[in-house]
C-alpha cells in the first residue's frame, strides 16, 4: 500500500505547481504535468499516480524498466481506481537501449536523429514521438539543431512514427533568454503544425508556460531532491 503521507505531500506539491501555471497564464487543465520520478524510488511512482499524475518521465532506460517491470501499478490493469503509469522517456538515449524499452515506452521525448528514429520504429512500431530541439547550445544536453528540426520530423513520419510534437530544455540565464529560446521551440512547432510542446521544467516552467508550453516536466518540485543513485548501466 502506498504511504498516505506521501500521497499527500506529492498531492499538495502538485497543487503549488499548477498554481504555478496558473499564475504564469496558463491553464492546469490543459497545460500537462509530467511527473519526473528519475532518482526516487518505485513509491514515487505509486504516489504520483494515486494522485492522478498517470504521466510519469524517466530519463535513464534501466530505470524505467526496473520500475515498469516492478510489480507496482505499471503491472495492474487500468481502472478508474488504478490506473497504469504512461511512461514517458525524457532522456539522451542510445540506440541499443531502445529494444529494452519499447515494450512499456506511451511517448518516446528525445528523438533527435534519424538513425534513433529507425531503431524505434524498428522495435515499436508506429510509436509516439517527440523531436528533440537543442536550443540552449550545450551539446550535453542533446537534440537536433533548430535548422534539422523540419527535416527529423519528416523522417520520423517517413518511418511510420506518429510525431507528436517538439521537445526542449531551455537556455540558461536570465528571464528574457529563457524565454526566447522557449519562444523559437513554439514558432518551430507551430510552422510544422504540431500541437504538443515540452518545455519547461521545475526552474523554468513559468517561461514555458508564457510562451506556449503543453507539457511541464517536474520531478524536484513534486518529490523533492532525488533520494537514489539512478540506474544507469551500460
Amino acid at each position: 500500500m502506498t504511504d498516505p503521507a506521501l500521497v499527500e505531500r506529492v498531492r499538495a506539491a502538485a497543487d503549488t505547481v499548477r498554481g504555478r501555471i496558473a499564475a504564469a497564464g496558463g491553464d492546469p487543465e490543459v497545460v500537462r504535468l509530467l511527473a519526473v520520478t528519475k532518482g526516487q524510488p518505485l513509491e514515487a511512482v505509486h504516489a504520483a499516480v494515486a494522485c492522478g499524475l498517470v504521466d510519469v518521465g524517466e530519463s535513464y532506460v534501466q530505470e524505467l524498466v526496473a520500475k515498469a517491470t516492478d510489480d507496482g501499478p505499471g503491472q495492474r490493469a487500468a481502472s478508474p481506481a488504478s490506473p497504469a503509469p504512461r511512461w514517458h522517456l525524457i532522456g539522451r538515449l542510445q540506440r541499443n537501449k531502445v529494444r529494452q524499452a519499447a515494450p512499456f515506452v506511451h511517448l518516446w521525448q528525445s528523438v533527435d536523429r534519424l538513425s534513433l528514429a529507425a531503431e524505434i520504429a524498428l522495435r515499436a512500431p508506429g510509436a509516439r514521438v517527440l523531436v528533440q530541439v537543442n536550443v540552449s547550445g550545450q551539446e550535453q544536453q542533446g537534440g537536433c539543431p533548430p535548422e534539422r528540426v523540419a527535416a527529423v520530423v519528416e523522417g520520423c513520419t517517413d518511418l511510420g512514427l506518429e510525431v507528436c510534437g517538439l521537445m526542449a530544455i531551455g537556455a540558461q540565464g536570465p528571464p528574457d533568454v529563457v524565454r526566447a529560446s522557449f519562444r523559437r521551440v513554439r514558432a518551430l512547432a507551430d510552422s510544422l503544425s504540431l500541437p504538443e510542446r515540452s518545455m519547461g521544467m521545475s526552474g523554468d516552467l513559468e517561461a514555458a508556460v508564457a510562451e506556449g508550453t503543453t507539457m511541464v516536466r517536474v520531478g524536484t518540485d513534486l518529490f523533492g531532491p532525488r533520494r537514489v543513485e539512478p540506474v544507469v548501466g551500460k
